[in-house]
């Protein structure tokens, strides 16, 4: 058996993976990586993150061309299958593969492709993909494994019509009619994704309003841009049985109902990726959802090991992973750390939705004077050039100070506008006002100037 010896290991090479090794090779420090997946990239790149957002645009594209008239003078709406479309984020994954290989190179940084688990709290065990066992030791050691889809035990996942979020991407069909069970961000995105093929979805949620952790306004637009789209929202519904049928599914739930389709996907909940670590080696556990407790320092009850991203639970999303994971390894290598706590909402559905700080019903229910400017894209002449007319932006401010303590959009460029009123936020005193989207000379036409829409009808509510 091989034996390696490095400064840190990290298990994992998705966001929190790389932010975590590329920042301890930064400091000096001589690092391993251990990848499950035969490439670079987690499950962020190969299964989740990427791919559906690749999904996303391609299908964003075909509902232009298709409802534009522009396009008529080329030639007739067409009709596009979910295989032909997944060609397009295959080739993004390969670019990004491409990308972050080079990324470990150029820092010299020692990837092993394999199963890790814990033989001690410093010791590494690699089963390779031909069998073959290494170990490596290091002083710390990193756990960015990441999550997967959670898989009750009573569906039976390997019924040819039922689904989970990675194995649609295998997806050999376009099915009529589909179940996407999970009304969470990912469920959501995904019915946009096939509702924008044509496909007639059923989205079942077991609460009454989609994404409630959402401003009220925001999660209304989307349930109506997704009914609008043909997609049927069952809200308050839970499943009692799946039955696979030869050629499709039908979902049984608590209520009563039977409902039929060519395929489910199931989108409720993820899962740590924890079962073949062998924490119980080290003293560690998991909870019931896979998922490891850290402090502030992302720090696990074993002092010498730490973990971030997915495994760790809130808030699950890439861009928090690679700054947990860059903040874990500070903390290892006495560098720049900091608690990831100020992150934006990114959610990819059609049109897309961001947003940050408090909503209308955390203020109300705190008892803030707050006031609220809006800036709605069909008035804005960007959106108008671009045919992208749907959405708004949304600016909630505090009544005396003007500090803004909100920002909330939907529609196009979503996720990118957020990060204006993101950075003024984080101003401190004073400098986090709304006067700034006032003073502030915007290029013209662009989606950043409904700033200064939001703001000038935010403070015109005051008088």
């Amino acid at each position: 058996m091989a034996v390696y010896n490095y400064d840190i290991v990290v298990l994992g090479s998705g966001p929190a993976g790389e932010g975590a090794a590329m920042n301890a090779a930064k400091a000096g420090r001589k690092i391993a990586v251990v990848e499950n997946y035969s490439q670079v990239g987690g499950g962020c790149t190969h299964l989740g993150t990427i791919p559906s957002k690749a999904l996303r645009h391609s299908v964003r594209q075909i509902m232009q061309y298709n409802t534009n008239p522009l396009f008529r003078q080329i030639g007739e709406p067409r009709w596009f299958s979910f295989p032909d479309v997944l060609k397009s984020a295959e080739r993004v994954i390969a670019k990004q593969v491409t990308s972050r290989t080079s990324y470990y190179a150029r820092n010299r940084i020692d990837i092993f492709f394999g199963t890790a688990s814990f033989a001690d709290a410093n010791t590494i065990e690699v089963t390779c993909n031909k069998g073959v066992l290494e170990r490596l030791t290091a002083k710390q050691i990193v756990i960015a494994t990441g999550s997967s889809p959670y898989r009750p035990d009573d569906i039976d996942f390997t019924h040819p019509r039922i689904y989970d979020s990675d194995t649609i991407l295998s997806l050999n069909h376009t099915p009529r009619r589909l179940i996407i069970y999970g009304a969470g961000v990912i469920g959501c995105e995904y019915a946009s994704i096939f509702s924008g093929l044509g496909v007639l979805v059923d989205l079942i949620d077991s609460r009454d309003q989609l994404l409630n952790f959402l401003d009220d306004e925001i999660s209304d637009a989307l349930s109506y841009h997704l009914r609008y789209n043909n997609v049927l929202i069952r809200h308050n519904e839970e499943y009692e049985r799946v039955e696979g049928l030869e050629h499709g599914v039908i979902l049984h739930t608590k209520s009563g109902k039977k409902i039929k389709a060519d395929a489910l996907l199931w989108c409720n909940g993820r899962t740590g990726n924890t079962a073949s670590l062998k924490l119980e080696n080290v003293g560690l556990s998991a909870n019931k959802r896979g998922q490891i407790q850290v402090n502030q320092e992302y720090r696990t009850e074993v002092p010498n090991i730490y973990a971030a991203g997915d495994v760790i639970g809130w808030p699950s999303l890439a861009s928090a992973a690679y700054d947990q994971g860059r903040s874990a390894a500070g903390n290892i290598a006495g560098t720049d750390a900091r608690f990831v706590d100020d992150v934006p909402t990114g959610i990819y559905t059609i049109p897309e939705i961001s947003s940050i700080g408090k909503t209308e019903r955390e203020l109300t229910q705190a008892k803030i004077p707050y006031e609220v400017g809006k800036a709605f894209f069909k008035g804005m002449a960007r959106a108008q050039i671009s045919g992208e007319e749907v959405g708004m932006l949304k600016i909630l401010f505090h009544r005396e100070t003007l500090a803004v303590l909100g920002v909330h959009c939907f529609g196009y460029q979503a996720s990118e506008i957020v990060h204006i009123g993101q950075a003024i936020m984080n101003q401190p005193g004073e400098a986090n006002n709304l006067k700034f989207f006032i003073n502030t000379t915007f290029n013209y036409p662009t989606m950043a100037e409904a700033y200064r829409v939001a703001a000038f009808d935010g403070l015109n509510r005051l008088f």
